[in-house]
């Protein structure tokens, strides 16, 4: 049996949401033991609960030995307030366990990998059951607990991988949680951000991959229109930025904020 923990570090769920998920595993995959803690539908501003709610939550599924895999339910913005607080009170338990989540979790995960406890992987997470085509991203998850890597991201070229969300990366960059990237292929990608900001995003964050293998570029979706156009589309961006500091451009990333987005083991 795969147990996995669901706590929210971020924004909150729907119980609907929590509801039909727990539903397929337990009809599809009888191996896996979902248990979505109850924090997930906590409210309190833009955060599910309060940081003291959502850390304790967060330690609690980390520190438990009854669990295999802590799965974090969404993204949105929250989880680099209690990153670093969260990391230092793990116990060994946490180093057994395998973390998977995107988007706004990548403070966690990065943070974790810096730390080197447990196995972080970029993956969909359990809110992503309400976008088209959301149940297949949530098998993808649960076929990849049960051996089947079928859904990993196919560029692998040998070299360690991390992926994240740009703004995301670019945030940690000079953080305690920002962990040591030299020799990794680094994956990026992007959602609803003007391509000024994407633009903006590269300058810093290209500053920061010095000895990195190489970036790929995941799509960069949902694009706002702007007062006037940038002159740039997402990867003439990437370029731009990676051939100022010698950058190997790799080319594309199959992650995304959708439901296509493929899991990316650390390391």
């Amino acid at each position: 049996m795969i147990r996995i923990a669901v706590c929210a570090p971020s924004a909150p769920i729907t119980r609907q949401d929590a509801e039909r998920v727990v539903a397929l595993a337990a009809r599809d995959y009888p191996q896996i033991e979902l248990h979505v803690h109850p924090q997930c539908f906590a409210s309190e501003g833009h955060f599910a609960g309060s940081d003291e709610l959502r850390l304790a939550a967060l330690l609690e599924c980390a520190n438990d030995p009854a669990f295999d895999a802590v799965w974090f339910a969404r993204g949105g913005y929250g989880a680099g307030r209690i990153a670093e607080e969260a990391i230092t009170r793990m116990d060994k338990c946490a180093d057994a366990k395998m973390w998977l989540g995107f988007s706004d979790a990548g403070y966690l995960l990065g943070g974790l990998y810096r730390a080197r406890i447990g196995r972080p992987v970029h993956a969909p997470m359990l809110a992503c059951v309400r976008r088209e085509g959301g149940e297949d991203a949530v098998r993808r998850v649960f076929d990849f607990l049960s051996g089947d890597e079928a859904g990993v991201e196919p560029s692998d070229d040998g070299h360690p991988r991390v992926a994240f969300n740009l703004m995301t990366l670019a945030m940690l960059c000079g953080t305690p949680l920002m962990p040591g990237l030299a020799r990794h292929v680094v994956m990026v990608e992007e959602v609803s951000e003007h391509l000024y900001a994407v633009d903006r995003l590269f300058f810093h964050l290209s500053a920061h991959l010095g000895g990195v293998a190489g970036l790929r570029l995941g799509r960069v979706s949902d694009v706002p229109d702007n007062d006037r156009k940038f002159g740039a589309n997402a990867e003439e961006i990437a370029r731009y930025w990676c051939e100022r500091h010698a950058i190997a451009f790799l080319g594309a990333a199959d992650i995304g904020h959708d439901s296509a987005n493929t899991l990316v083991p650390f390391g």
